[in-house]
């Protein structure tokens, strides 16, 4: 599994014209499967999520989690993070997890946040999202192999 998480100050998704999730402070996450990704894989990647200290404190230090901070996430998932470029100018996917394989375990991650994150919100798996967000800082950091 790869994840794109953004510290936001909010962010929001909408499939045809119609927001399906929205926070406020928070983590955007771009949830990328694999080919070879479990359960696990996604149990490893919530729990470092969750306490990722990346949001400052009162001395202005990046020393604070989501917890700390009262934050929500918004999970979109996001197959084009395991994009290979290596060769000629067209991406293949390649690497990126079967569909319904994919949803299962996007589906999980996100049943995962829940239980750790009091306000977790989603797009639409396979659809055409239009994604808004106040990167806050910019703060982005990239997980995989976790």
């Amino acid at each position: 599994m790869k994840a794109v998480v953004q510290r936001v100050t909010h962010a929001s998704v909408k499939v045809d014209g119609e927001i399906k999730g929205q926070i406020g402070q928070g983590f955007l996450i771009l949830l990328g499967v694999g080919q070879n990704d479990t359960e696990e894989d996604a149990d490893r990647l919530v729990n470092k999520i969750v306490k990722l200290r990346i949001f400052s404190d009162e001395n202005d230090k990046i020393n604070l989690s989501l917890a700390d901070v009262g934050g929500s996430l918004l999970v979109i998932s996001q197959f084009t993070l395991y994009a290979d470029c290596r060769k000629g100018n067209r991406p293949n996917f390649i690497q990126a997890g079967k569909p319904d394989e994919a949803e299962r375990l996007y589906e999980y991650f996100v049943s995962q946040c829940k239980k750790q994150v009091p306000v977790v919100e989603k797009g639409v798996f396979g659809a055409d999202m239009k994604v808004e967000l106040l990167n806050d800082g910019p703060f982005t950091v990239v997980l995989e192999d976790i």
